[in-house]
């Protein structure tokens, strides 16, 4: 694997106190890497990367991003310190132009470099110059993952976060957005992606984690884990794989 960049340890989080939604989870992000986190519904993949965004209180584990501990940053100061998430909702501002939203994204760009930050983004989002007058709200379902995508990029982040970027659109826009990520990759920007979508996913994808009840409990080479019994049986939730493992690691306790 190449530098990591973001590095993820024992991370244990949730909205209540006393009752955590993560439970330990690790992950490593390589530099330029797309790494995918998988699992059945109600495992906690959202609240993870949510947890790792400073949305979602952290109760253990640390997060380092580019070696720098980030674990207690509030959410505000994420993208200044490179790290930009691109939530599943209400992710552009649908009032507002194309333009201006890509405008706002910008606020902690120097105002000179500004102009021709957008001018790069429309060039990498060409269906988003058409539309750079239109308001938000008004486009279509990935294009609209576009311009959210496009808010998150505008900023030059060392790492993408992106929670079920596929959810909710046409079979023809989860192809265009899953093409799209796949060219963001190719220009070095390193991604994290949560995303039920799992076969579109692994796809595009170099590495995957698979979480299941708040705690990574398996990993590999994205290519190879369509196919894996293992995953198969995590993502049906059939508990003999937890004992399986946990007398493989070593660990132990329920997950």
């Amino acid at each position: 694997m190449s530098e990591i960049v973001l590095d993820v340890r024992n991370l244990e989080a949730g909205y209540e106190p006393g009752v955590p939604i993560v439970r330990g989870a690790s992950i490593t992000v390589g530099k330029g890497e797309i790494v995918v986190v998988l699992g059945p519904n109600g495992a906690g993949k959202s609240s993870f990367i949510k947890a790792i965004a400073g949305l979602v209180p952290i109760t253990g584990g640390t997060v380092f991003l580019d070696g720098n501990d980030i674990t207690a940053a509030p959410a505000h100061t994420m993208v200044r310190l490179g790290l930009a998430f691109v939530p599943q909702t209400e992710n552009i501002f649908p009032l507002m132009s194309v333009e201006d939203n890509l405008k706002v994204a910008c606020g902690i760009l120097e105002r000179p470099e500004i102009p021709a930050r957008i001018e790069e983004m429309y060039a990498a989002f060409p269906d988003l110059i058409r539309q750079r007058r239109t308001a938000a709200g008004n486009l279509s379902g990935g294009q609209r993952q576009m311009l959210a995508v496009a808010r998150a990029l505008i900023v030059h982040p060392k790492v993408l976060v992106l929670d079920e970027p596929s959810a909710g659109l046409s079979p023809k826009f989860v192809s265009m957005v899953f093409e799209m990520l796949a060219g963001i990759r190719k220009s070095g920007v390193t991604i994290l992606l949560v995303e039920q979508n799992a076969k579109a996913a692994l796809a595009i994808g170099d590495r995957a984690y698979v979480l299941v009840e708040g705690k990574d409990r398996h990993e590999g080479v994205a290519s190879e884990l369509w196919n894996d019994p293992v995953v198969a049986e995590l993502y049906l939730g059939q508990r003999p794989l937890k004992a399986e493992k946990t007398s493989q690691t070593g660990k132990g306790g329920a997950a």
